[in-house]
């Protein structure tokens, strides 16, 4: 298992959550770290050199759960089960980019049992309507939602994760639908996609919870940084975008009674 390195232990457990300004110093660009006010725990003393911006042990915890059921949800069938359920490969990739797109539409989605062969959008909010109908004409122009997802036949499966990552950024879909899109699809086996960066591109919850914890708003040292804490805690790189937008969620449940995983458990120095 490895090692963190770190050296400083929590002075005490921490108590009541509070709330304070977060605020960073401006790095400049689209990776300008923003000023928000966020929920966090009293400082207690806990630090941890991979993690500069975390300061509490409850923190710590709630992080530690929110990864470890992160990583979980990454195992087959994936954390959207009837993905892999359906046996048309068009209807579980028009079905998950749905969901990927209204997460808050997707029992109606689910029970409603889309058809690839109608296209139908109509249960979606006019502004999503937007968006299918933006990712509609982009698979027209692959030919077919397999030529599109699959891209050329000699991609790893981390290339091609990127690649078409980059390419699904239509109106309206952002990088944390995009990357639930992708993780879905991979973990129920449907396509060969396999993330290999958390592709902090834009500010949304898990982006602003990194910059938070990493103490960076600059995107390639703050993927450096994620990538060396998720390999000290031994778990894969896609886990870190579920975990970190609960951590970073007031009222997202986390089991702090269940053991965390082993490698979360020695990253966080939480044994």
């Amino acid at each position: 298992m490895k090692k963190p390195g770190t050296t400083a232990t929590p002075k005490s457990r921490a108590s009541a959550s509070g709330t304070r300004a977060s605020s960073s110093r401006s790095s400049g660009g689209a990776g300008r770290v923003v000023t928000r006010k966020e929920r966090r725990a009293a400082d207690d003393g806990y630090r941890n050199p991979l993690l500069p911006g975390m300061k509490a042990t409850a923190d710590a915890e709630r992080l530690a759960g929110a990864l470890t059921l992160a990583t979980e949800r990454l195992q087959p069938p994936g954390p959207h089960p009837v993905i892999a359920d359906i046996a048309n490969l068009d209807d579980a990739t028009w079905l998950a980019f749905l969901i990927a797109l209204a997460p808050e539409l997707e029992t109606v989605l689910t029970e409603a049992e889309p058809r690839w062969s109608t296209r139908d959008v109509s249960a979606l909010p006019e502004a999503k309507q937007k968006t299918a109908n933006a990712y509609l004409a982009w698979v027209e122009r692959a030919g077919t939602q397999q030529a599109a997802f699959t891209g050329e036949s000699f991609w790893t499966p981390e290339r091609r994760f990127d690649r078409v990552f980059e390419r699904l950024a239509l109106p309206g879909f952002g990088r944390g639908a995009r990357y639930e899109l992708l993780v879905t699809l991979g973990a129920a086996g449907r396509y060969e996609v396999e993330a290999q960066s958390p592709q902090f591109v834009e500010d949304d919850t898990t982006t602003l919870a990194a910059k938070r914890l990493f103490v960076s708003g600059d995107r390639m040292l703050l993927e450096r940084r994620a990538r060396d804490f998720m390999d000290a805690a031994e778990l894969p790189i896609a886990a870190l975008d579920h975990g970190l937008k609960v951590w970073a969620t007031p009222g997202e449940h986390v089991d702090l009674t269940a053991d965390p995983a082993p490698g979360v458990a020695a990253a966080l120095s939480l044994r």
